[in-house]
Formats: C-alpha cells, structure tokens, sequence
C-alpha cells in the first residue's frame, strides 16, 4: 500500500510524524528544563532566606541561651510564614532541633547532611525528612572566632516545587499543540501544492515515467530540444546534438548547468526561433551543412481541477528533422531538369540552324552555309574549349553551354568569360551545379525581366588558391535593405509571373547557393553595378601532400 502512495501523502505523513516527534522531545526537555529550573530558584530561594536568618544576632545569642527553642520557635515560624517556605529548622551542632514546623520534632535529631555546613560551608541539597523530600539550603551561624554555633536549614518540600512544575506544563503543552497544528498545517499546504505539481504520483511511477522518457528521447531519429525561458538549452537528444553540431547531453543533467543559446553553435533563423519561443510548424532552417524542418511549441504545465489560474510555461520544446537528403536529392533532381532544359533549348536553337544550312543548300548557296556552319560550331567550340581549359570540368562546361542556349531562347545573352587553368579538381561538382546553377537561373530571370539590352554576364577564375564565380546581371539589382534576406529559405523577390520554372522552389536557390558556399569555407558577396552581381570565392581544397 506504501509504494500507492503519491509523493504528496508520503512528505505529508513523514513531515507529520517528524513534528510529533519533535513536539514530544521538545515537551519533555521543556519539562525538564523547567523541572531543574524549579529546584534551582529554590534552592537560591532558601538560601536567602537560610543566610539571613544566620547573619540575624537574635539566632547567635539565642544559641548560648539556656533555652533556644523558647526564643527562635516563635522566629522561625513567623519567618516561614513570611518567606512561604514549608520548613525552617534551627539546630545545635550536634544536630539538635531548636525549631520545627512541629512541635513534637523539637529537641531530636536533624535528618540530612551537616558535615559541609559544620565545616563553615553554605550548601543545597534534595533529601528526605520528616516532611517527605524537600529542596533545603544549610547554612552555618558563626560566633566573632568564626566557630560554629548553629545551623539553619530552610527549605521547602518537593511536592511545593512540582506544583509550580505543573502550572508551567500548560504553558509547554500549548506551545506544543501550536507547534503541532502550524507543523500540520504546513505539511498539509506543502502536500497539496506537490500534489498539483507531480499530479498524485508517487516516486516509483514518476522513476518509471522518466526512464520511458529518456528511452524515448534516445531512441527517437527526430531531434528534440527544450528551452526553458531563461534561454537555456536545458534538454537535447542524441539526434538533436548530431543536428545541431552539439556536445552530447544528459537528460538528467541540472538546469544550472544548461548552455545559453548565446553559447550554442549555430545562428541565423534558428536561434532567431528559438529565442522568440513562437510556436512553428514544419518550418526550414539552415544551420550549417543540414536542411532542418523545424516544429515548436511551449511547454505546459498542469492545471489543477477548479483552478481558475493560467498553466504555467516552462519554455518551448521544438523537435528537428533532417531534410538534407532529401533536398540534396531535389537538388540532384533539379539540376537534371535544368540541364535536360538546357539541352531542348540548344536542340532546338540547332534544329533552327540546321534548317537554316539546309535552306541555304537548297537555294544552291553552299558557300553561305559553309560559312554559316563553321562560324556557328566555332563559337560553340570557342565557349566549350575555354570552359574546359578554365575548370577542367564537362558538367560545368555542359550546364554553362545549356544556360547560354536558355538565356539566348529567353532573349538574354549570356557573356562568359575565363581565366585561370587550375581545374576544380577536389571540390564537390554537385556543390558547384548548386551555386552556379542557381546563380545563372537568378540572373537570367531578373534579366528577361528586365528592359533591353538584357546581358548576363560570368566570370569564371579558375586560381591556383581558389576558384571564382562573378554572376552579373541588367536587371533592376538588390535592394541593399534585403540582400541578407534574400540568402534566407524561403524568402523571395519574385513574382509569381517571373519564374519560368513556376512557383515551385522559390526563395529555395539563393539559401541553397549561401549553404554550398559555407560548406565549402568560402565567402559570397553581393553588390549593384547597374544590376546585381554576386561574387563567389571558393577556396582550393587541401591536398594530401598540403596537409603532409
């Protein structure tokens, strides 16, 4: 039945037994203290009373007088009158009694310890007499030469002192109720407050829900992250670290040893997100070399039942999924598609020429078409031979060729111009298709929507420490305001009617060209020379013989 118990009840009960036991000690050391502080005010009493009735004359003279008990019996009783002491006995050194509460005891022995008080010392003591246990104080009456002559004891009963006892236990035994009900009280609040908190489980459920918890964060492929609202990354999975490029994590590590954002790896439109703690849902964000679709919510708590307070927010979780394959393969995809549209668009510019030498033919003007012919594959030689001496790359040469005979289709002329003959060699060609792809594709859209002349221009520099693109185009340029925009997902200048390709994909290339370029540690920038020019510097890859 114990291990049913919640949290709650557990602390209540424990914290109950606790201030009864502390109830209870601290009545019986009250009752203690109480009790020997009862016998020492009346010891101090008695010796008052006892040391003043010694240092009276009446008491030594008296002592050498024929019959003492007829001169100190009326004394003494009217001192113990007046002091409210339940005995005073004046005796010989022998221990004769000269007075007693009664008079039948006068002139027998006095019972109890005289020794100290014979030896001229003053001393207190618990013993038995003839009134039952008393608390009596000795005190000794000296002549002129300091010799004894008498003794005084005075003293009061046991019984007088545990009535004063008793009356100071009604004062302890109401502390400790209030001590009790406010223990009580507290313990109830305490209870009801972890109750709300815990929802009414007790420590083994709530051991077996964190270890389910934990099994699940483990084993789950999306990335799941908690933020609580002072900005610390408080909880993260294993996937959530390999996205995010993080240290791995304990799920049970303490919230003062969170990482701040501010102290994470990453930036840009994540961080942006998860500072806001806005909710999101299936959004794309960049970090570094991943595509993450990103959801986010706020972390609730519990509403107590008939509680009209708001939940409390502990935060926001946000869950991350990778979608880098799955664009790289669009990418792949697409650029199949840009150079499948770049090769109908030169079959079709050479079926024009085609029918045009075959007109020519026809017409019986074979030196036209020669002519015709040679100066059209030499300037298709011309671009492809510069390209290869340039980068060394046919796929690169095929994509540039495909996008000239796009861009003459869509009447712009695309201007290309080379220098350099390092090659490419080492870098990813599919990085290369992603930038200069979608940088002509840009260029070219924001040409043909442009007025005459329509030019594009590339300059491509093949160096032996890096290789370079410079993609410009005339059309009406880069608002300086949204050139960090527009490398955003997303994001996009265009209008539905200027993307040839469709709505699809837009404000995709741009963030993609931004992601390749990082990946690839080089640097991108964006400038307005009478339209807009991107400039792209990709470091040479380091060899094994560099690196040696």
């Amino acid at each position: 039945m114990f291990h049913n118990w919640s949290i709650a009840r557990r602390l209540f009960v424990a914290n109950l037994l606790f201030v009864l036991v502390l109830t209870a000690g601290f009545g019986a050391a009250s009752v203690v203290e109480a009790r020997d502080r009862a016998y020492d005010d009346a010891g101090s009493r008695m010796l008052a009373v006892a040391a003043a009735m010694a240092n009276n004359p009446l008491v030594l003279d008296a002592a050498s007088a024929p019959d003492p008990s007829a001169i100190l019996q009326p004394y003494a009783l009217k001192v113990m009158d007046d002091a409210d002491t339940d005995f005073i006995t004046i005796m010989a050194p022998d221990r004769t009694r000269w007075t007693h509460p009664r008079p039948e005891e006068l002139g027998k022995p006095y019972i109890g310890t005289i020794e100290p008080a014979l030896r001229g010392e003053t001393f207190t003591e618990v013993t038995a007499g003839t009134l039952g246990p008393s608390v009596r104080t000795i005190v000794p009456v000296k002549d002129a030469g300091g010799t004894v002559k008498a003794l005084v004891a005075a003293g009061v009963t046991v019984r007088t002192v545990d009535t004063d006892v008793t009356e100071r236990l009604g004062v302890i035994g109401g502390i400790a109720l209030i001590v009790l009900a406010f223990g009580s009280f507290a313990s109830w609040l305490l209870g009801r407050y972890l109750r709300s908190v815990t929802r009414g489980w007790g420590p083994e459920q709530l051991a077996q829900l964190f270890a389910y918890y934990e099994s699940v964060l483990h084993s789950v492929r999306e990335g799941v992250i908690l933020v609580d609202t002072h900005g610390k990354a408080v909880m993260y999975n294993d996937q959530a670290a390999e996205l995010l490029g993080l240290a791995p994590s304990d799920v049970d590590r303490s919230p003062d040893t969170a990482p701040k954002l501010s102290e994470l790896p990453f930036d840009g439109s994540l961080r942006a997100l998860f500072e806001s703690g806005r909710p999101a849902h299936d959004e794309i964000h960049l970090t570094g070399s991943r595509i993450l679709v990103v959801n986010q919510a706020p972390a609730v708590g519990p509403v107590p039942a008939l509680s009209r307070q708001k939940p409390a927010v502990y935060g926001t979780v946000a869950t991350l999924r990778d979608r880098t394959e799955i664009e790289s393969l669009g990418t792949e995809l697409q650029t199949m598609k840009t150079l499948s549209d770049a090769l109908r668009a030169q079959t079709h510019e050479h079926a024009n020429r085609l029918h045009m030498i075959v007109s020519l033919l026809e017409l019986g003007r074979t030196p036209q078409a020669l002519e015709f012919a040679t100066k059209d594959l030499e300037l298709s030689q011309q671009l492809t031979d510069d390209m290869l001496a340039s980068v060394d790359e046919p796929v690169m040469s095929a994509l540039v060729m495909g996008k000239a005979a796009e861009a003459h289709e869509r009447g712009v002329e695309l201007m290309v111009r080379t220098s350099g003959s390092s090659g490419v060699s080492g870098v990813e060609i599919q990085d290369l298709v992603t930038i200069l792809g979608n940088l002509l594709d840009n260029a070219i859209d924001a040409a043909a929507a442009a007025d005459f002349p329509r030019k594009v221009e590339l300059d491509v520099d093949a160096g032996p420490d890096a290789l370079q693109f410079t993609v410009r185009d005339s059309g009406p340029g880069i608002d300086p305001d949204s050139i960090e925009d527009v490398l955003q997902y997303g994001f996009s200048t265009k209008s539905a009617g200027v993307d040839p390709r469709g709505a699809h994909g837009r404000g995709v290339g741009l963030a993609l060209v931004r992601q390749a370029v990082e990946r690839l540690n080089g640097t991108m920038t964006i400038s307005n020379p009478g339209g807009a020019q991107f400039h792209v510097v990709l470091p040479a890859p380091e060899t094994e013989e560099d690196t040696a």
